[in-house]
């Protein structure tokens, strides 16, 4: 307090000395006291040193310090953390998996099913005959022959509107209460586990889309009408805006228990079967996470799920495409059986064909999708 008094005071007398010089050199004294103040000040300046303002500048500098040390010290931890995580990501002690997100499935169907559309198309045909006229190959040659090679896309849009609402739903469900369940570190569900979610999700998904898949079954089979009694759909929305305005909401899920049940039995082929050979597979050792393990699995499972659902389908595809001839699925059932058991595996070649490598893009898609867009997790 005393230093700042004193510094106070000279700054006094060092204006006093500026104003004497400044009103004229006849100012008696006036450089004198200028030259002197000027001193004092100088000796102050120095002497103002203290070993008080010495502390604090020392502080200053050792503060600087320590906040230079302190980076450097977290430079080098984080830096020591990542090279600890690459040792342990390549000595196994800490792996990194992506998880799938939740509207994965529903894209990975839509491009498998803009790959094996025409499949399904001539599955349907063979499926809606009465009497078995037309193998697969003959089946094909006569839609491009009638109606050209695009015809063999007729009802695309209502194909992709289902894979929207059938196979998104089923995803969804399946995949996220699975992850749910597998994050807790209890390691993969059990088999008996993912057939009671695949089941569960793939009827949840069949009823959310019978509407979607009602509309592809007839755009699919419209060309096979004489004229006068084509429905001629221009797109999904079209078909599904004129079923519900022409035949009611009621119609528009027609053949709901056939859809939902084989919704069912081709989740449970599908996913679940997909997951145990996968693990499976990763288990021998012999194949590590790859396309051709996803390929091998994927394959195993469209066998599965085809074989499971071929009955269902075959009843499903006749319920959707008619025009009151059955009075429900017990009629549909008995009209079916007397055409003899192997009715309801007409057109398994075709369908196997179809589902097949449905299957196998669907999960090469998703696991792609799943590799370099999905949700990481290190553990």
């Amino acid at each position: 307090m005393h230093e700042f008094l004193l510094l106070c005071a000279l700054c006094c007398v060092h204006c006093v000395a500026c104003v004497s010089i400044g009103g004229g050199s006849g100012a008696p004294g006036g450089r004198a006291r200028f030259r002197a103040s000027n001193w004092l000040l100088l000796n102050f300046a120095v002497s103002s040193r203290t070993p008080r303002t010495q502390d604090v500048t020392g502080r200053l500098a050792r503060s600087s310090t320590r906040a230079v040390q302190d980076r450097a010290r977290r430079v080098q931890r984080d830096t020591d953390s990542e090279r600890e995580r690459e040792r342990l990501t390549v000595t196994g002690e800490m792996t990194e998996t992506r998880m799938s997100r939740w509207y994965f499935g529903g894209i990975a169907s839509c491009g498998a099913a803009c790959c094996t559309h025409p499949l399904d198309l001539v599955k349907v045909h063979l499926q809606t005959q009465q009497e078995v006229k037309m193998r697969m190959v003959g089946m094909a040659m006569h839609v491009v022959k009638n109606d050209g090679v695009l015809a063999l896309y007729n009802g695309l849009s209502a194909s992709l509107c289902r894979q929207m609402s059938y196979s998104l739903t089923r995803f969804a469900i399946y995949e996220t209460v699975r992850d749910m369940m597998g994050s807790g570190g209890q390691g993969p569900m059990p088999f008996y586990q993912k057939v009671l979610l695949g089941a569960f999700g793939g009827f949840t998904g069949g009823f959310i889309g019978t509407p979607a898949d009602m509309v592809n079954v007839r755009m699919q089979n419209d060309m096979k009408l004489p004229a006068e009694q084509r429905r001629n759909y221009k797109h999904a929305l079209d078909g599904l805006f004129r079923v519900w305005r022409e035949e009611g909401t009621r119609r528009l899920f027609s053949g709901a228990t056939m859809a939902s049940s084989r919704g069912a039995l081709v989740t449970v082929g599908q996913l679940a079967c997909y997951d145990q050979a996968k693990q499976l597979v990763l288990g021998t050792g012999l194949m590590g996470d790859n396309i051709l393990t996803h390929f091998l699995s994927s394959f195993i499972a469209g066998g599965c799920a085809t074989f499971l659902c071929q009955p269902l389908d075959v009843m499903k595809t006749r319920l959707m495409n008619s025009k009151g001839e059955y009075r429900g699925v017990i009629h549909c059932l008995t009209e079916t059986a007397r055409l003899g058991p192997l009715a309801f595996y007409k057109g398994l070649v075709p369908a196997g064909i179809r589902l097949i490598p449905h299957t196998v893009l669907t999960f090469v898609f998703l696991e792609q999708l799943k590799k370099y867009f999905g949700i990481r997790v290190v553990s």
